[in-house]
């Protein structure tokens, strides 16, 4: 057994346990900063990709420019690392290209790009439904749903009212919210972060809408028909039919895709209402 003295012998000096917490705390101020620095860092590629998406999607940046780095740098008041990086983001969601050793530029979007993704959206939309009918939706989601489908209702009563002259903006924005409440109330995140990836190209998303107001009355009746494509599906989550409800978004889906062509073929341009931002869509030389 030891004695009392002979413990003391072990004990670290003070000055050594100070210089230890001292140690630490560097160590710990250090970490802090690096955490901080790779925060900031990754908050200005959002923020960059976020604007540059938006400027590609409303025209500023059209099909083929060039994205050089040091106007667009100083442009968006950040060094070129985050704009490189923000740049390389926006390929993978495909509205840029990379020119070897010459940096990025615009992407042309053809129609059959913008078909492949709402394709690829009806697909996971239509797991999202057969999920929520035969798991059951919450109060929360099916009262958002149905509001949605009257508020769809609603918005074309007063189109017809007002000689087929649609709020774009309004229906885009339910549209979407439609759609978005769907996908959630799947509960499944592997599906979520999927369809969040697909609906970045260009008008993928249930937001983007192919208007352009040259044809209203066929406009109008592809809105109709989605419309009652809505109705249709609450129905079937309602009643808890899967399978049902998994075909109709898809079948959904690809009338969108079909709608979108049809316009394209029958205009330069397409003005596209994505929530409330208007997009050019360029048809590719033939």
């Amino acid at each position: 057994m030891h004695s009392h003295s002979s413990m003391h012998a072990f004990k670290l000096p003070k000055e050594s346990n100070q210089e230890s917490k001292a140690a630490r705390l560097r160590g710990d101020r250090s970490l802090r900063q690096q955490k901080g620095a790779t925060h900031t860092m990754a908050s200005q590629i959002e923020r960059v990709a976020a604007e540059l998406r938006r400027r590609i999607l409303k025209g500023e940046l059209l099909a083929g420019q060039r994205v050089l780095e040091v106007e667009w740098a100083q442009e968006l008041a950040v060094s070129r690392t985050p704009l490189r990086l923000a740049l390389a983001e926006l390929e993978k969601q495909g509205l840029v290209e990379r020119l070897g050793s010459r940096g990025y530029h615009v992407r042309v979007i053809t129609m059959d790009d913008v078909a492949e993704a709402i394709d690829l959206r009806g697909v996971l939309e239509g797991v999202a439904a057969r999920l929520v009918a035969e798991g059951g939706p919450s109060n929360d989601d099916l009262e958002t749903l149905s509001a949605c489908v009257e508020e769809g209702r609603l918005l074309l009563e007063a189109a017809d009212a007002n000689d087929g002259v649609l709020d774009s903006a309004a229906w885009a924005s339910m549209n979407a919210r439609f759609h978005a409440t769907l996908v959630g109330a799947a509960n499944n995140k592997t599906l979520r972060s999927t369809l969040d990836h697909v609906n970045k190209s260009p008008l993928a998303d249930a937001g983007a809408l192919g208007i352009h107001g040259s044809q209203p009355v066929l406009e109008l009746s592809y809105l109709k028909r989605a419309q009652s494509d809505h109705e249709d599906v609450l129905l079937a989550i309602r009643e808890r039919e899967g399978a049902r409800a998994e075909n109709l978004m898809r079948e959904h889906a690809r009338r969108s895709r079909d709608n979108k062509r049809r316009l394209t073929q029958s205009s330069d341009t397409l003005l596209v209402h994505e929530a409330s931002v208007p997009l050019v869509f360029r048809k590719a030389a033939r």
